[in-house]
């Protein structure tokens, strides 16, 4: 990498100085003038070696190795500007080829077993349009951390035993015996889930069961009505899922932490694990966790004066067996802005079963406005109520709500807007990038016969700005790729994608490839090929496609 070059030249050149153990940060100039990189290390430094950073700048530039430089010198107050030689930048282009579609690749998490768990709504009805962020941030997250050397594991976890969804089993079951024209036997619950969409899976209930749960006593009938409705909810969101593209390794069921084995279930071993360790008190009838020995700010309700469970308790032995019986070096979690609280609490459960804190991220996300037209949507057309996930899919397709989800920072809220992702213009980001993919497809379809073999192409002839530019840029994709793992911001891979197609448009409406002399024609295809490899990566990690035709 062209960046890790000049990385290596200033730390070469600081250790002339006297000064090791230093790694010189070096961006990209906005402006070309100002050079190919750019470093900040003499202010850095000043402090340090109790020197001006103008003074500082010159003596490290006389000590620069200047072989892979056409010309390095010091800027303002003490910026170091660098412009490296067209056959450096030629010689990066090289290397994009050699690796073909490892380009961008590395061993960086050597083999590391890493856990993702995104998606696990509460299964009481369709995904939404928050959940599509969860979903589309936890996979691209997910490819990042494989194709930076991860072993990743991606998961859902589906909450079938709280409170939530023993609603949702209330409502569907007092819905569908309206459906068959009979008086519910209890009152419509309290927060119960008057949606048009459980009205509908009633009536489908009711055509599919007959009368049967009538005849089963309420209790069995209730449990029975769940476990249809779970499969309901289960279908709709696997297919929805399907339709974005997203597949997971293992669909985790919280009431696997209460089934029966040896020891007993594992929700009860460790509750007694976290007793014997002094970590939970019994008081006003409730279980509960000491987080404030463990550095959070106030004690957790793990088990309430009626007995039941809270969601913080199945938080604790969920991660219990991802951790200690799965044996995860790390797991990151995708959850909404309303878990934002949840962070502390979760690191003191790490800290009471003697696990490192920092092997557990939480990444939380804000939400979504969907707007059409400056007006924000808050309700379905077709039932009245929220924005389903399926809608959005339906009306603007699985790659544009997959890219639009990911090109804003999880920590920014991000505005939806689907007049803007329908449209086929540069105006249109997502179909920017495609456009750019397919531009190069349609270039090799065009060549008469077999591409040259790229290890053997002189790329020599080329030496127009954009060509270098657009060089420079691809050659930037690893560390982006790096960056957005470690970072958890699937952004950074958006927004380069779409600076790197704008640099080829830029290229392509300006130069020909195939009608010119032939040693320029191969280096400009040579040129077309590391673009089209790397944006067909870029696209992928976002889970988007990369189409040969539009």
């Amino acid at each position: 990498m062209l960046r890790e070059l000049v990385r290596a030249r200033l730390a070469e050149a600081l250790d002339r100085l006297g000064v090791t153990g230093v790694e010189p940060e070096v961006s990209v100039p906005e402006r070309t003038e100002h050079g190919d990189f750019s470093s900040n290390i003499a202010f850095a430094l000043k402090s340090r070696l109790g020197c001006p950073p103008h003074q500082l700048a010159e003596r490290i530039l006389a000590h620069l190795d200047q072989g892979p430089f056409s010309k390095a010198e010091v800027a303002g107050a003490g910026f170091i500007n660098l412009f490296l030689k067209p056959e450096e930048i030629r010689r990066a282009l090289q290397a994009i080829l050699a690796a073909g579609e490892h380009f961008g690749e590395s061993g960086l998490g050597r083999g590391q077993r890493v856990q993702v768990e995104y998606g696990s709504a509460n299964p009481t009805g369709p995904l939404h349009l928050g959940f599509g962020r969860n979903v589309v941030l936890g996979d691209a997250i997910a490819n990042l951390l494989a194709a930076n050397g991860y072993t990743v594991e991606r998961e859902y976890y589906v909450n079938d035993t709280g409170s939530q969804v023993e609603k949702f089993a209330a409502s569907l079951y007092y819905f569908y015996v309206q459906a068959l024209g009979r008086e519910p036997p209890f009152p419509f619950p309290e927060e119960g889930y008057r949606g048009e969409y459980v009205r509908e899976w009633a009536r489908e209930l009711a055509a599919a069961e007959g009368e049967r749960l009538l005849r089963l006593p309420q209790e069995r009938a209730l449990e029975e009505t769940k476990r249809l409705g779970l499969e309901r909810v289960l279908r709709t969101v696997r297919a929805d899922l399907e339709k974005l593209g997203i597949d997971y390794d293992r669909w985790f069921f919280d009431s696997e932490l209460f089934i029966d084995r040896d020891g007993g279930p594992l929700f009860a071993q460790v509750m007694e694990l976290l007793r014997a360790k002094g970590y939970l008190k019994d008081e006003a009838g409730a279980v509960w966790f000491k987080a404030t020995a463990l550095g959070a700010e106030k004690d957790e309700v793990l088990i309430r004066s009626t007995g039941r469970p809270g969601y913080f308790a199945s938080d604790v032995a969920y991660h219990y067996n991802k951790f200690v019986e799965r044996g995860f070096d790390r797991v990151i979690d995708v959850w909404g802005a309303d878990h934002q609280g949840h962070v502390p609490r979760m690191k003191a459960m790490m800290r009471a079963f003697g696990l490192d804190p920092e092997r557990l991220s939480i990444l939380i996300y804000q939400l979504v406005t969907l707007k059409r037209g400056g007006e924000e949507v808050r309700l379905s057309k077709r039932s009245g109520e929220f924005v389903t996930l399926r809608e959005l899919l339906d009306e603007v397709g699985p790659d544009a709500v997959r890219y639009f989800l990911l090109s804003r920072s999880p920590d920014a809220h991000l505005e939806f807007d689907l007049e803007l992702a329908k449209e086929q213009s540069k105006e249109n980001p997502v179909f920017y990038i495609q456009y750019a993919h397919t531009r190069i497809a349609g270039i090799f379809r065009e060549l008469r016969g077999k591409p040259p073999r790229w290890a053997e192409v002189d790329l020599e002839p080329l030496q127009q700005p954009e060509e270098l530019e657009l060089i420079k840029h691809l050659d930037e994709f690893p560390e982006v790729v790096r960056d957005a793992a470690l970072h958890f911001a699937p952004h950074l891979l958006a927004n380069y994608a779409y600076g790197l197609a704008g640099l080829f448009h830029i290229f392509y409406d300006r130069y020909r490839v195939l009608d010119e002399a032939p040693p320029l024609a191969r280096a400009r295809l040579a040129l077309c090929r590391a673009t089209q490899l790397v944006l067909r990566k870029a696209l992928g990690l976002m889970g988007v496609s990369a189409p040969e035709r539009m």
